[in-house]
């Protein structure tokens, strides 16, 4: 085996040595304090604490062990490791639905995310996580298919009237869809300050995607192409991907038609 694939196992095979970097990296301990940290026995312990001197990643004063600057690097770069696999995690099953078309769209532009699954038994889940950002949101902007469950548009058009600023670009299916669920509500929220829309005839992705900005927070509705079925919402406060987002929304927002009334929907109905 390659020798550097032997010290990731080294520290992959025991729960105790990565315990002890853990604890290590935060501060330094005495055997006692690391043996309740990470429910190591005292033979286990000692085993650890030995391997881990002799590879020079840790040493003692006195009573107490600390780590070497070889050994913070390690356990920093662990960390960082260990980080990325959850990350990786959490987005492997989602992954086909993301939008991986989408120009400069990486898994690099992920640093932490939230993945909204419908599960067994309880198909919501996706759902009341739009509705919660919705309802914590100042301004919400956007593009595609975000919001086509009654639950989610009766928030966001009440919420339209009151304090929540949204910018918003639609398929021209899916807002004739939303006009036709409540026209009362959809035009007077229009007609309201607080709330535009933009229409886009030719979104990518919009038979499947809709991305959406809520503050500082990105979240994307992932769509079966073939039954519509919302598959997963994944978001995220990442920086990187905040920025990707809103890119792409100004963009598509300055190619997009406005929409102001009626007969801009009867417009769309003769196109």
């Amino acid at each position: 085996m390659d020798t550097t694939l032997e010290d990731i196992e080294f520290l992959s095979s025991s729960q105790h040595r990565v315990g002890v970097l853990d604890a290590l990296i935060e501060s330094p301990c005495d055997r006692r304090e690391l043996r309740t940290l990470t429910g190591a026995s005292s033979p286990t312990m000692g085993r650890v604490l030995t391997d881990l001197q002799t590879r020079h990643w840790i040493t003692k004063e006195g009573r107490t062990y600390r780590l070497t600057d070889l050994g913070e690097f390690v356990a920093n770069r662990l960390g960082e490791f260990r980080n990325a696999m959850d990350l990786e995690r959490s987005l492997r099953e989602v992954w086909p639905w993301l939008p991986h078309e989408l120009e400069n769209f990486s898994v690099e532009l992920f640093s932490d995310v939230t993945v909204s699954r419908p599960g067994p038994g309880y198909p919501y889940q996706p759902v009341e996580r739009i509705t919660e950002l919705v309802q914590d949101a100042g301004l919400m902007r956007g593009f595609g298919m975000v919001m086509l469950k009654s639950s989610n548009l009766e928030v966001f058009f009440a919420r339209s009237l009151d304090d929540l600023r949204s910018d918003y670009v639609y398929p021209p299916e899916v807002f004739e869809q939303i006009f036709e669920w409540n026209p009362d509500a959809v035009l007077k929220a229009v007609r309201h300050s607080n709330c535009t829309v933009w229409i886009h005839d030719d979104l990518p992705l919009d038979d499947r995607c809709g991305i959406c900005l809520f503050d500082d927070h990105v979240s994307i509705c992932c769509y079966d192409r073939e039954t519509g079925a919302l598959q997963a919402t994944i978001d995220t406060g990442s920086p990187e991907l905040v920025e990707w987002a809103e890119s792409y929304y100004v963009r598509l927002r300055a190619e997009a038609e406005p929409f102001h009334d009626v007969d801009d929907l009867i417009s769309l109905d003769s196109n």
